[in-house]
């Protein structure tokens, strides 16, 4: 639950594909990225933190019901996840630097890198932070765009840490691109991203990512901001992101 978003929520998706005087071809690979960002009291670090405890805490309950033991514990637990969480409300005040402003930076130096007769497109999303309002737009409809093609979605690419494959659908670009980054890959990650969506229509998908725990402390707060970023994680990622779709 998001305390703050607005009742009724507009947005703007935009598809982008390079003119050419050939009849139009969709794209084979779409390189994703949303636009939108947000602030929050609260980093993902500590709501993970709050969720986690939220967790734990309704699960010993259940264990301390069944076993017949003292409910204190598994209530405090329960409790501090609850208060963390109730502190989870939409701001506008973070300038989203990290998330996602640096996703957008990698695309256009992708494109950059690849040859124009490369067949990939673009689709930046809007409303990503407000429930993966502007992903499930995109599947519902223009789900066409993703018959036959691979998506790799860009969010939040910090100069710190290790690029983290979110695989979402696995397939041969996916598996290079991967492979490129010398990227952790995981199937599953305590985070909400619009990778997950698309990859109800795409053939395969990720999400790549490039961080760690010190980026999970700045994403949505007042720290996530321009000053604190070299772009060296946005070019490594977008290097071997080109390197991996036939970049010379």
């Amino acid at each position: 639950m998001l305390f703050g978003t607005p009742r009724l929520v507009q947005g703007l998706n935009l598809i982008g594909i390079r003119p050419s005087g050939l009849p139009a071809v969709r794209p084979t690979v779409w390189l994703a990225a949303h636009y939108d960002s947000k602030g929050q009291p609260i980093s993902m670090a500590t709501r993970i933190v709050g969720a986690l405890c939220a967790t734990l805490g309704a699960a010993a309950l259940i264990v301390s019901l069944i076993a017949g033991w003292t409910l204190i514990p598994a209530l405090a637990v329960g409790v501090l996840g609850g208060g963390i969480l109730a502190q989870n409300r939409v701001t506008d005040r973070s300038a989203g630097a990290v998330d996602n402003a640096s996703a957008l930076v990698a695309v256009f130096e992708i494109l950059d890198a690849l040859p124009r007769h490369a067949n990939v497109g673009v689709l930046f999303l809007d409303a990503e932070e407000l429930g993966l309002l502007g992903a499930r737009a995109f599947v519902a409809e223009r789900a066409a765009l993703f018959d036959g093609a691979a998506v790799i979605n860009f969010d939040g690419l910090d100069d710190r840490g290790r690029p983290i494959a979110f695989v979402h659908r696995t397939g041969p670009v996916v598996q290079a691109v991967a492979a490129e980054l010398g990227a952790a890959r995981a199937r599953w990650l305590p985070v909400v991203v619009d990778g997950i969506i698309l990859a109800s229509r795409a053939r395969e998908c990720v999400t790549i990512m490039k961080g760690d725990w010190g980026t999970a402390r700045v994403v949505h707060t007042l720290h996530d901001r321009a000053e604190r970023l070299t772009l060296e994680g946005v070019r490594h990622v977008a290097a071997g992101v080109a390197r991996a779709l036939g970049a010379p």
